[in-house]
């Protein structure tokens, strides 16, 4: 598969690449902006953060593509195995 195949493939599920930036940057300055941010651990900012991306994929582009919800419950897992002892 070519570049430019994997790239058209991704703009069906995940949407534009600069809307999709546009949210999940905001997302994440929104997150960032919070004061309990700086109390998470390493693992609950990184799950975060992943998660908004994916919720930028979602608005961005397909809503019906059921990875993007599959990968939230998996970064929302990984944070949810995970304590301060783990970072």
């Amino acid at each position: 598969m070519t570049t430019e195949a994997l790239l058209a493939g991704r703009g069906k599920t995940h949407g534009d690449w600069g809307e999709q930036a546009v949210i999940t940057q905001s997302l994440k300055d929104v997150m960032r902006m919070v004061d309990g941010w700086d109390g998470l651990t390493s693992s609950d900012c990184e799950a975060l953060e992943m998660i908004a991306v994916k919720i930028g994929r979602i608005l961005a582009g397909d809503p019906n593509h059921r990875d993007h919800w599959l990968d939230i419950s998996g970064y929302a897992m990984l944070a949810a195995g995970r304590g301060p002892q783990n970072d």
